[in-house]
């Protein structure tokens, strides 16, 4: 007898189907926490926001500095015979030892002369920085999603700093390659304390070494690496965190990179020593004073440029140097936060010497220079504390994890002294630097302020999502956009020459060189009516700047108005007499200009004033001054002017060979 048959399993109910926002969401969803970020899957995000907000133009041209950097750097170019290898002779402007100011950064200036291989535009020298400050953000996924476990966390941390406004200069300006390149260095460094103890330090030494020679101010880590490997060994390492060794071995490496990168400098570079250094110190000087010198001395501390109208405080006591020094410092970090508003330049009279030492924002850069090394501190301690309820509590022969709570607090520890560690070189405050105040300056900083500020959307955002994330989620996107709007627009400014100086000088309508080299882009274009009233502005700023009178008197030169130019002349050259490039730029005006003499004839301009000049001359003797108006007077009519080989290098025109 045939057994009945089953009937077949009723069809099971369909799933339904997806909209396609929602395949959207469940593929962007897939892709940022579905599984673990690896370089490569944080690079690609990470690039498309660096792409989108810092990409400069295509048609753009040589901006401030980069003329100098690309356009006459005759390593870059290939020129005078300089081969691939013979960048570790050379300074950052392509300059040897003998005629450099110090900066000796040889990595940006290979990566430099490979693109100009390829194309010879700023726009790829620019672009690599872009490339860079994308695989940085992916770097800052990658070790934050490490320390902390937390997917959602490592790319909040990216963002945060990939779209830093602060950081706009530094990406966006092809010489801030260099601090892009020093912030991979300290970034590789932190990455390096993950491996196990026999190869840590060499990967950190490997680290530092690529920030050093990329910029000086990687020296910082030097201190910061360390304490890193102290303060994250029990969550790098929570089965044997050997916190102590770990924290040693990674001292000998960034002690033992820093010492072989200063050795093969003095070696290789041999640039001139800051001549201070040899003068005799003070009878009774303190252990601490020898010491201080004794480490200059051994470190050949190359003399730094001191122009009051780049930085100010030259002029200013130690405490109203400090005082503003805090007071730079403080704003610096309130643009980390909330970059309204972002500027290509800072130089005098925008950032005075401060008349109190007691301005409120001198108070509170005073607070936030030791808030944030307390608080690290103390976060640290409660990591301590949070680490050893953790191993107390584990039950036995189960091994511990680290806890969100105590990932998070040693972010904290990390980057709160990380801020202020890594900008003190850069504040003044220690030495002084050629420049008061940069924007460049933050890119060590926001590393470490992006883990704090990480730790602080994601602590909101577990606080609030048991009731409502919205407010939470709704921050952070607000603060995203805020930081991508700011950096945009900033970007937007480095369109060409004109554009950036432009924005500059409404940004810091307080700088004279803003409104000078406005005035000096409108001349290259033939608004000389432009270029002399921001170059009369530039004056009015600072009176007592050669630059701004010797440019005036080219500006009226060059409309025919020879007497009145003649006036600026006479100021400008007797306090510029030993600047060559604003001498001969004036003698050849002079030189090619016709203006009338006492007897009504048209006589060139410097015979009508040649007498004079001589005059200035010999009151200045041995200065390039005397020898140029002499070489004119005696040389004029063969050389048409000032000798060819002393002229200045004209706007956007290569090195000469």
């Amino acid at each position: 007898m045939s057994q009945p048959q089953t009937p077949p399993p009723p069809p099971a109910p369909r799933a339904p189907k997806e909209r396609p926002w929602e395949v959207v969401v469940r593929v962007v969803r897939d892709y940022f926490v579905g599984e673990d970020p690896t370089f490569w899957v944080a690079m690609v995000p990470m690039l498309a926001i660096a792409a989108v907000l810092f990409t400069r133009h295509l048609q753009t041209n040589y901006i401030f500095d980069e003329q100098e950097a690309l356009l006459a750097n005759p390593y870059v170019n290939g020129q005078q015979g300089l081969r691939p290898w013979h960048v570790i002779y050379r300074d950052f402007w392509g300059l040897p030892h003998e005629r450099s100011i110090g900066s000796y950064r040889p990595l940006p200036n290979l990566v430099w002369r490979g693109v100009w291989a390829i194309r010879q535009s700023p726009w790829l020298a620019h672009w690599m920085n872009v490339l860079f400050h994308a695989a940085n953000g992916a770097l800052v996924v990658m070790f934050t999603f490490r320390v902390t476990r937390r997917r959602g966390l490592a790319w909040v941390a990216g963002a945060v700093f990939t779209a830093s406004a602060v950081l706009t200069e530094a990406v966006s300006g092809v010489v801030g390659i260099a601090d892009v390149m020093g912030g991979m260095g300290a970034l590789l460094a932190l990455a390096s304390l993950s491996l196990g103890a026999p190869l840590m330090p060499f990967a950190v030494a490997l680290s530092v070494l690529f920030g050093l020679f990329s910029k000086e101010s990687a020296l910082v880590l030097v201190p910061l690496v360390p304490w890193a490997a102290l303060v994250l060994a029990p969550v790098t390492h929570p089965g044997r965190p050997r916190r102590l060794l770990r924290a040693a071995l990674a001292l000998v490496a960034t002690v033992g990179a820093f010492v072989l990168y200063v050795e093969m400098r003095k070696r290789w570079f041999p640039a001139p020593m800051e001549p201070t250094l040899n003068d005799p110190l003070p009878e009774g000087a303190s252990w601490a004073t020898r010491a201080h010198r004794a480490f200059m001395v051994w470190f050949h501390q190359p003399p730094l440029p001191k122009d009051p109208l780049n930085n100010p405080f030259i002029k200013a006591d130690a405490p109203h140097r400090v005082a503003g020094a805090l007071r730079v410092y403080f704003r610096g970090l309130v643009q980390v936060v909330l970059p309204r508003k972002l500027a290509g330049d800072y130089s005098a009279p925008e950032e005075p010497v401060p008349a109190s030492l007691t301005e409120w924002e001198t108070v509170l850069g005073a607070v936030m220079m030791v808030v944030p090394v307390v608080g690290g501190l103390g976060a640290w301690a409660r990591g301590l504390w949070l680490e050893r309820r953790l191993r107390r509590d584990a039950q036995a022969g189960v091994a511990w994890a680290p806890s969100p709570a105590l990932t998070s607090t040693l972010l904290v520890a990390l980057g709160a002294l990380w801020i202020v560690v890594s900008y003190f070189p850069h504040s003044n405050i220690p030495v002084l630097l050629p420049t008061v105040r940069a924007e460049r300056f933050w890119y060590f900083p926001v590393i470490g302020s992006t883990l704090v500020l990480a730790v602080a959307f994601a602590w909101l955002f577990d606080a609030t999502k048991k009731q409502d994330s919205v407010p939470a989620v709704g921050l952070f996107a607000f603060f995203f956009l805020f930081q991508c709007g700011a950096a945009y627009r900033h970007s937007r400014d480095y369109r060409d020459d004109l554009t950036f100086w432009d924005a500059t000088r409404h940004v810091s309508t307080r700088s004279a060189k803003a409104h000078l080299n406005y005035s000096v882009m409108q001349g290259a274009r033939g608004r000389q009516d432009l270029r002399e009233a921001s170059n009369r502005t530039a004056l009015a700023l600072a009176p007592d700047w050669p630059m701004a009178h010797v440019y005036l008197g080219d500006t009226l030169c060059r409309q025919h108005r020879v007497d009145e130019a003649w006036a600026h002349y006479k100021t400008g050259f007797p306090m510029a007499d030993n600047d060559p490039n604003l001498l001969t730029l004036g003698l050849q005006c002079l030189w090619e200009e016709r203006a009338e003499d006492e007897n009504g004839s048209r006589v060139r301009a410097f015979h009508k004033y040649e007498r004079a000049l001589l005059d200035l001359a010999d009151t200045h003797p041995g200065s390039w001054l005397a020898y140029h108006v002499r070489d004119v007077s005696a040389n004029g009519e063969k050389n048409d002017g000032v000798d060819p080989k002393y002229r200045p290098r004209g706007y956007n025109q290569p090195a000469k060979e």
